[in-house]
């Protein structure tokens, strides 16, 4: 070990992680839970630079291999900025060369669970790890408040110290049967020159603009202009794929089960790729993965092509159609894809936090939102949109339930038709891109809609299951 506080110079730090591993008396400690706990204490430590010799020394060649050193490196600054440090409650090792850690944030009382794999052969090198979310043990999940008045100060505490800790920027919004219970914006909107978020700050939404491109296509199939079982071909008989195309249904690109994979990327960023159509010719890799249908794969691809099908259906752009046939009739004035040369002054700019401290996202935006993502809109705008599918003002309410149901029989049993359906009760979407996050939960039996946006890069899920919780309910086990 002192090899090892000499290489790194962070000896308090590789002490630290001694004592998180520390095992139970009489028990040896293992190299994988030594392993574990010193890159929870590297998370803690904040130290890129000291995170950046321990990959290039401990991370095996082939795990060093896996990604670049930055975004090897992200995944320690994202996991700091998210929880602004972790304690560690519990390691165990379901075998040789395994450590599984479970831990918890101080700041956001959010737990993880860490899944380690370490040669079991010094110098022990690290071959990978997972990080994911989960729930917390029943004996310290946080109590359900009673009543709707102690549900909002309960979420107003809570987001004003995450916020406090600069951890979350945006707004937050809880509502039942569309009247809102708590909102409130955090944070700035824009760092230089300064301007603070507001409720009527603008989001870039990313991915959350699935759904809207979803109930356009509903309200195609109720007016019999298409069928949810017709095949892509029918509409886009270029499409470069033949075989795909006639193979592909609607409801697959609908329900991520086409096989096609994501059109975005450096080069459209770089772009000034405005319509549909230009955005399509980004989308060159038209190979499916699987038969469609088959297995389930997140397609930003399947839903660009989704919104050519609408303007072949419609005789409309896509942009067009949902200002006409969503937005308006939902009453969403304040939603809109705008081009990044014009984005309002309103509007939100995201943010990445790294090494030499915030970046903006501008530059790494596609130069356009468009049917799988990107849209802009203010929180009080998705209630709307929330409010409109609840009442029938959008598509059917037999449609709605079309929308939200699970596909199993299509592969896709936790995604509806541009809607997550990952528990029971619970509908909705989230986004993420750089400088993005964001989450829309609709609680279709209960009447609660939660809502947060943030410009700041993960930081809204931490939020959203608090939301959850408070309003009791809980991700499907």
């Amino acid at each position: 070990m002192q090899r090892n506080l000499r290489m790194y110079g962070i000896g308090a730090l590789l002490l630290c992680a001694q004592l998180l591993a520390a095992p139970a008396r009489g028990q040896e400690r293992s190299p994988a839970a030594t392993r574990a706990a010193e890159v929870v204490a590297l998370i803690n430590s904040g130290d890129q630079a000291a995170a950046r010799r321990y990959v290039d020394e401990v991370y095996s060649d082939s795990f060093k291999a896996f990604a670049p050193m930055e975004r090897h490196l992200g995944v320690f600054s994202m996991m700091r900025a998210q929880t602004q440090g972790l304690r560690v409650e519990r390691i165990t090792e379901p075998g040789p060369g395994r450590a599984d850690v479970l831990a918890r944030s101080e700041l956001t009382e959010q737990w993880f669970q860490f899944g380690f794999e370490v040669d079991t052969i010094p110098p022990h090198r690290i071959n990978g790890f997972r990080i994911r979310p989960t729930a917390a043990p029943p004996e310290r999940a946080p109590a359900v408040p009673a009543t709707d008045e102690e549900r909002a100060r309960a979420l107003e505490a809570y987001v004003r110290r995450i916020a406090a800790a600069d951890a979350f920027s945006g707004v937050v919004l809880l509502a039942k049967n569309g009247r809102p219970l708590m909102s409130a914006a955090y944070g700035d909107a824009n760092k230089e020159p300064r301007r603070a978020n507001a409720m009527e700050t603008a989001f870039n939404l990313a991915s959350v603009n699935k759904m809207i491109t979803a109930v356009a296509v509903a309200q195609l199939v109720e007016a019999g202009k298409l069928s949810f079982d017709d095949p892509l071909a029918k509409f886009l008989p270029g499409f470069p794929n033949p075989r795909a195309a006639q193979e592909i249904r609607i409801k697959h690109l609908l329900s991520h089960t086409s096989g096609l994979g994501s059109y975005l990327g450096a080069g459209i960023s770089g772009s000034r790729a405005g319509t549909v159509d230009e955005m399509m010719r980004f989308a060159t890799d038209t190979a499916t993965a699987f038969a469609p249908g088959t297995r389930w794969r997140y397609s930003n691809t399947g839903f660009l092509v989704l919104g050519r099908v609408i303007e072949k259906v419609s005789g409309q752009s896509y942009f067009d159609y949902v200002r006409d046939h969503v937005y308006r009739p939902a009453g969403m004035t304040a939603t809109e894809a705008h081009p990044k040369d014009r984005i309002p002054a309103t509007a939100a700019i995201g943010y990445e936090r790294g090494a030499a401290g915030y970046r903006s996202h501008v530059e790494a935006l596609p130069f356009r939102g468009g049917p799988a993502g990107g849209g802009y809109a203010t929180a009080g705008d998705l209630l709307r949109f929330a409010e409109a599918l609840r009442t029938g003002k959008l598509v059917s309410p037999a449609m709605v339930r079309v929308l939200t149901t699970p596909k199993p029989e299509l592969s896709s049993p936790e995604y509806g038709y541009g809607f997550t359906t990952d528990a029971p009760g619970r509908v909705g979407h989230s986004g993420g891109y750089e400088g993005t996050s964001n989450n829309v939960d609709i609680f279709l039996d209960s009447g609660y809609t939660a809502i947060v946006l943030s410009n700041y890069g993960t930081s809204a899920r931490t939020i959203s299951e608090r939301m959850r919780t408070l309003v009791g309910a809980r991700p499907a086990p």
